[in-house]
């Protein structure tokens, strides 16, 4: 973060519509240590579902090639997460508040910055813009090159999963590969979580199992009837998805403190399957630990966390709830859990009772193409073999110029973390790759540039 400038931008709250004209003030972030006027060029993270200074500090590899790509960094915070709020506290009071947060109106938020950083900003009004993100920050990345092809010459999409609505991809393959990770990781490990599912069952059947397990998972408050125990398998899940996500080659802060190649280190307490329920409860505590307490200093488990706050889950709740429809399913043999089929009826219910809202499944498919993307030009689509979401990502090339890199050793946008001792040498290419793309990007704007002059 040192060298950063902090930035704010009067923005329309509505860009497509003209009944309100209602403002609020967009955050963004700028270093511009190694950025030449002449001949440089801006890299421009399109801002996901959280803060954007946790973003920024998550992305070393922006930091990494500034100097060689002469760049100015930007980090544009996403509508409705941080401290960019339409509608200050009450920007979550409801689904009129909520109304306006969408992918497009935030892509639109990023058109609106780029024109007011190229006019007030000396020397940035002929430089190329790239975008970058990873995540769902990696989908508006795509999805900006796409819309916005003007405002930027390519764009880097890291673990972007934007084939993950429909029928696009199976609904299963996405906890398969969290399922092959800790497969891959330790001797019986994921047959060791498949069982826990019906040994909680059996031990949660009686009120003293209750008690019983609350004690064994140190839970900080203990489970008193069935939903609690839903409760406790969702938050189980969460916390194997998450580490799969997380499964880098080097200690970590990024949802939680780890160690490096955590998963691995879970799958030491898992490597016998048949032991009594108690005893491989007992071993799944040792799992969640790992996890929830690297660090040592945790009294106790709280369901209510899985992740760091800085990550704005309630917003991302309605995005799902309306746009963001991404299936999911487990049937138990190709994955660890228990089978679980996608509802949509189920799911449109639910989101109905928190947000008042029904989702639109079919719309981002609508909005950005589905597959049909061959028209696009210039966009990298980076994914680890060892991400979930990987599953919904582009892992072929599409056209020589939408071209996708496979990291077979890395987590979730592993490439988009800064430069590591012990990063595996996959990653290493992919980023060297990554940089030799932009380069010719930013070199063909040039030419072009002098063409016309």
């Amino acid at each position: 973060m040192e060298g950063t400038t902090l930035g704010w931008m009067q923005d329309e709250v509505d860009h497509f519509g003209f009944n309100t004209d209602k403002t609020f003030k967009q955050r963004y972030l700028i270093a511009d240590k190694h950025w030449k006027k002449d001949g440089g060029s801006i890299l421009f993270y399109t801002g996901n579902e959280g803060d954007i200074t946790w973003f920024c500090n998550n992305t070393g590899f922006m930091w990494d090639m500034a100097e060689e790509l002469k760049a100015m960094l930007v980090f544009a915070e996403h509508r409705y997460y941080g401290e960019s709020l339409p509608f200050g506290a009450n920007s979550f009071k409801d689904s009129t508040h909520l109304n306006f947060l969408t992918s497009e109106q935030a892509l639109a938020d990023f058109a609106k910055l780029i024109k007011h950083l190229k006019r007030t900003v000396p020397g940035a009004k002929n430089q190329p813009v790239i975008a970058l993100g990873g995540s769902y920050g990696g989908m508006l990345a795509a999805w900006f090159r796409m819309k916005y092809p003007h405002m930027v010459v390519g764009a880097l999409a890291s673990s972007a999963p934007i084939w993950q609505f429909e029928d696009l991809v199976p609904c299963g393959v996405f906890m398969e590969i969290v399922t092959a990770d800790f497969r891959k990781s330790g001797p019986n490990c994921s047959e060791s979580i498949r069982r826990s599912w019906d040994a909680i069952r059996r031990l949660t059947s009686t009120g003293p199992g209750l008690h019983w397990l609350s004690e064994a998972l140190r839970l900080c408050s203990p489970l008193t009837n069935s939903q609690d125990v839903e409760h406790l398998k969702d938050w189980i899940t969460e916390t194997w998805v998450n580490l799969a996500m997380v499964d880098y080659p080097y200690e970590s802060n990024f949802l939680q403190p780890l160690p490096a190649w955590p998963i691995k280190v879970v799958c030491q307490y898992l490597k016998n399957p048949n032991v009594s329920d108690p005893q491989l409860l007992e071993n799944i505590f040792q799992a969640l630990n790992v996890y929830y307490n690297y660090s040592g200093q945790v009294k106790c488990l709280n369901m209510s966390e899985t992740a760091t706050r800085s990550l704005g889950s309630l917003g991302w709740s309605y995005q799902a709830c309306t746009e963001m429809v991404m299936p999911f399913c487990t049937n138990g043999i190709d994955d660890m859990f228990e089978p679980h089929s996608w509802n949509l009826k189920e799911f449109s219910d639910d989101c109905f009772k928190q947000w008042g809202v029904r989702p639109r499944p079919s719309w981002i498919t609508t909005m950005y193409g589905g597959k049909n993307i061959s028209s696009h030009t210039n966009i990298i689509f980076s994914n680890g073999d060892l991400d979930p979401w990987s599953g919904g990502g582009v892992t072929e090339n599409v056209t020589d110029t939408l071209v996708a890199i496979t990291i077979p050793e890395g987590a979730h946008h592993l490439d988009l973390r800064a430069n590591n001792a012990f990063d595996p040498t996959s990653v290493l290419l992919a980023r060297s790759l990554e940089v030799r793309y932009m380069k010719q990007w930013i070199k063909n704007f040039y030419a072009s540039l002098r063409k016309k002059h």
